[in-house]
């Protein structure tokens, strides 16, 4: 079938869709020397950068027309909940699922989006990143209720409202890296826990049960890295995509832990 004259008209005058650039630092391996590769993507409505990185990975080719290995990220849940796709966007750290296009060019120049992996823990791969000494800092500091020898002791002890709205603000903590990427302390040659693990220590000591390893996860922020290497800079409260009152919680924390050393005096131990 012949498309009439005024149809091939009206597509020959339809505008192209409208492109952004993607400017992403990579890396080959852990050793590696880091480079970078910009794309050219399309406009979409409602666009994530996580949709961005898909449709790199669908696309892996340079503005320069080179084909390279498509990009590595991490993301899970897509809804800012995992934490996983932590980077660091336009120069500011943060979840890259709920960092939207549209708002990232209104700001940024001649419509470029920069993507780069965190810097304060090692990167693996381009933009994956290995955070497992957050893990391991909230072993630390026993982040974690002890049910061992409860479970035919009937209810668990009640709390009351205002402890549990409390509570409930750190509970949101999806242990990301924002806090501890923004963070001066945080470096990658000292042991400083940084705020989410502190907040998480303070956020068990409140719970009726998990008060029993107090002692125990006090001590851990007595020692190397613990609330005293905070130098109280704030930035972990500033870039928390879950506003949690890290730097109230880290006082807290601080609080509890002179009681703490005051009862260890005078009991002499």
């Amino acid at each position: 079938m012949i498309a009439p004259a005024d149809s091939k008209a009206s597509d020959a005058a339809s505008p192209a869709a409208k492109t952004f650039r993607v400017r992403i630092k990579r890396q080959d391996g852990a050793d590696q020397p880091s480079y970078w590769n910009t794309f050219e993507v399309p406009e979409r409505p409602a666009q994530n950068v996580i949709s961005v990185l898909q449709y790199v990975a669908a696309h892996p080719t340079t503005v320069e027309g080179e084909s390279v290995e498509p990009v590595v990220w991490e993301s899970g849940c897509l809804e800012e909940v995992c934490g996983s796709c932590t980077m660091i966007v336009n120069g500011r750290v943060r979840q890259s699922c709920s960092a939207l296009v549209p708002d990232l060019l209104e700001d940024a120049d001649e419509r470029l989006i920069s993507l780069e992996p965190m810097t304060k823990f090692p990167v693996v791969r381009d933009l994956f990143v290995d955070r497992q000494r957050m893990f391991d800092n909230l072993i630390r500091v026993k982040a974690w209720v002890p049910i061992d020898g409860t479970h035919d002791l009937g209810e668990g002890p009640q709390e009351t409202p205002e402890q549990q709205q409390e509570r409930y603000a750190i509970s949101r903590c999806m242990t990301c890296g924002c806090c501890l990427e923004a963070c001066p302390q945080f470096t990658a040659d000292n042991a400083f826990l940084g705020a989410q693990a502190i907040a998480q220590a303070y956020y068990f000591n409140q719970h009726e049960t998990g008060k029993k390893l107090k002692p125990e996860r006090l001590e851990a922020l007595a020692g190397p890295g613990g609330v005293g290497d905070c130098g109280n800079a704030q930035n972990c409260v500033k870039v928390c995509p879950k506003e949690i009152p890290l730097t109230e919680a880290i006082g807290k924390a601080g609080r509890q832990l002179t009681v703490h050393a005051v009862k260890k005096f005078f009991a002499g131990k």
